[in-house]
């Protein structure tokens, strides 16, 4: 019946989801080279060709995987915090928005992207370059709060926003990695006091 068509895609894009969810949260613990149709397949008990039938391919997976956690990202860290005010409270925002995130165990790996950029730094390739792509677009989201919140008179005027957005970034990272090291989310509050400590060394 044509019926049966539209219900037989909404089924094969329901499982494509699932699998993507799955493959995001395998590729948060043991990384996204780690992460092939058969691995997946093992993951989640079923066929390998049921895998194969949705990405045809280990690179067409890995890719679908990283803007999955992409999309998850801006739904997680950038779209909660673009509901501040533009300047000093969307930075704070943003850095909240990124602490709950790892709180909140949106990633069993801790976060998805700071995962993938301690995997492949030092690896040429397009997957090195999205990754390049996304970490600029990640501390100049900080850097071009913090201009706002200079040019507004939040900041001082002699403050560098490169420099504040870098030193905003390192407690952030250094809180995934320890949370997720010692499993122990209660060290997030470590990053979050060094991130108010931070910019309450800068503010007028």
């Amino acid at each position: 019946m044509p019926t049966d068509v539209p219900r037989r895609r909404s089924d094969g894009e329901q499982t494509h989801t699932v699998i993507l969810d799955a493959s995001m949260r395998l590729a948060s613990i043991e990384g996204i080279g780690s992460l092939t149709i058969g691995r997946l397949a093992r993951e989640l008990g079923i066929s390998k060709s049921g895998v194969f039938a949705h990405f045809r391919s280990k690179q067409r997976l890995q890719h679908e995987t990283i803007e999955a956690a992409a999309a998850v990202f801006e739904r997680e860290v950038l779209t909660p915090a673009v509901s501040a005010p533009e300047g000093i409270a969307r930075l704070e925002a943003l850095c909240e928005a990124y602490l709950s995130y790892l709180e909140r165990g949106v990633f069993p790996g801790g976060c998805f992207f700071a995962h993938l950029l301690a995997e492949l730094d030092a690896v040429d390739g397009p997957m090195h370059d999205a990754v390049v792509v996304g970490q600029h677009r990640w501390v100049g989201l900080l850097e071009q709060q913090a201009t706002v919140a200079i040019e507004r008179g939040d900041l001082g005027p002699t403050v560098d926003a490169a420099q504040l957005a870098f030193e905003l970034y390192a407690p952030l990272e250094l809180a995934n990695y320890l949370a997720t090291l010692d499993r122990d989310p209660s060290i997030v509050e470590r990053g979050r006091r060094a991130v108010r400590m931070t910019i309450a060394r800068v503010v007028t």
